[in-house]
């Protein structure tokens, strides 16, 4: 008889998570050597802009498609496909020559790489309890900070070492090939995991994602007809629109940022390591505090929601960065941001999970995930139009006005309505 394996979900949980780190070095590889590819290719930020839109477009179409497909092929086939996908893209970025070819190249890893956040959502709404998912999405939804913070350290060594960008490309690319055996020896739903023992498989099944209850056995797949007249979706995928592309605005463009006031990226690396460290404990902060007033007796829904009000008005501190000349406060102004938004978008994150029926979360992800691509295809664009004509003060003055309105969007959209009593989804 196989031996269980006390607490696995969290080993489930830490797979997740480095998976989510994985992809954003992948990503990340590109905006930490964008200074050196600007030089060599003679692109402005315009031109950038457009390498970085063609990956955004790819991702905002890839997360309803691969959230519809995770939900029918599974969590487990799903990741190990999209990992690999990602990672062949990733290594052929050592091949491109151009604009047209970077473009090309990132589009296929925006393709495959939109799979990791509604895979991962789905299996944490598979795997853990309602009272430790806010602790469980924190956990992979972390990643993205470490691997924005481990990129540049990864990225640079290489670089320096061999004297060309392009074998960076081939060496962060590898890392997927490594996480997929290790994902397909360990991961299987719980219901049939043959390391899982009897007490906590009675406990996730009986406490997971609440909505399995009203639809039977394995849930229900909704229609997205049927998603899209509901107020909650819409609320989910304004929050997560409006919230994301600040992120993103952040990590595709801080070290052009830097740049720009007279520092150099070999000389940055600190400053550039502590919002994204800041933000993989905003994850922590915002999961973390949500899941503790649940386990006191608060309401889900209010426990989230207290949490994205407290990430949107901390975002307003990004606005500091453009008074300050010093390169520690500027990156202490960025910290508080990225910690500020990592927490609300955490709680965006946990939402699907919270509300709809187990077989229609990855669904509802990815769809929030394409509105959150969209905006930031526009929020893109629009860097780059205006940091060259202009400056990036306007876009970090948007950037933290605009999440006031995610805030407002989730609070008047995600509530309890009939819905709940006909058993389209679950009430908070």
């Amino acid at each position: 008889m196989t031996r269980p394996i006390r607490r696995l979900r969290w080993y489930i949980g830490t797979l997740l998570f480095l998976s989510t780190v994985i992809n954003y070095i992948d990503r990340q590889t590109l905006s930490v050597l964008a200074p050196f590819l600007k030089t060599e290719f003679r692109w402005t930020n315009s031109d950038f802009a457009l390498v970085v839109i063609a990956f955004r477009v790819a991702y905002s179409i890839g997360q309803t498609l691969s959230g519809r497909w995770l939900d029918r092929v599974g969590t487990r086939a799903g990741l190990s496909v999209a990992v690999a996908f990602y990672s062949i893209s990733a290594m052929l970025a050592s091949l491109a020559a151009g604009l047209r070819s970077f473009a090309a190249v990132r589009f296929l890893l925006g393709l495959g790489e939109s799979a990791n956040w509604p895979g991962a959502t789905k299996a944490v709404a598979e795997w853990f309890p309602r009272r430790e998912s806010g602790w469980a999405v924190a956990l992979f939804d972390s990643g993205s900070s470490i691997g924005a913070a481990v990129a540049p350290f990864i990225v640079l060594w290489v670089y320096q070492l061999t004297g060309s960008w392009r074998p960076a490309f081939l060496v962060t690319g590898l890392l997927g090939f490594l996480w997929i055996p290790l994902f397909r020896s360990v991961y299987r739903g719980p219901e049939e995991h043959p390391r899982l023992s009897p007490e906590e498989r009675a406990d996730i099944l009986a406490n997971r994602a609440s909505a399995a209850a009203v639809d039977g056995a394995g849930g229900t797949l909704l229609r997205y007809s049927t998603l899209l007249t509901l107020p909650q979706t819409w609320g989910i995928i304004i929050g997560k629109a409006l919230t994301d592309p600040v992120w993103f605005f952040i990590t595709d463009w801080f070290a052009i940022f830097l740049v720009s006031r007279g520092f150099k990226v070999e000389d940055s690396l600190l400053a550039f390591w502590v919002p994204f460290v800041a933000a993989d404990l905003g994850n922590f902060a915002g999961g973390g505090l949500s899941s503790v007033l649940i386990a006191r007796g608060w309401r889900v829904g209010t426990a989230r929601k207290l949490v994205i009000v407290l990430g949107a008005l901390g975002m307003l501190l990004l606005i500091p960065a453009i008074y300050v000349s010093s390169l520690g406060a500027r990156a202490a102004s960025f910290a508080v941001a990225t910690f500020s938004y990592a927490a609300l978008s955490t709680m965006i994150l946990n939402l699907p999970a919270d509300i709809y029926p187990p077989r229609s979360v990855a669904s509802v992800s990815g769809m929030s995930g394409t509105g959150a691509g969209i905006g930031t295809i526009l929020a893109t664009y629009t860097t780059g139009v205006v940091s060259d004509r202009f400056s990036f003060a306007p876009l970090l003055i948007g950037a933290s006005l605009v999440p006031l309105v995610a805030m407002a969007a989730v609070l008047l959209l995600v509530r309890n309505t009939a819905e709940t009593r006909r058993g389209v989804v679950m009430p908070i």
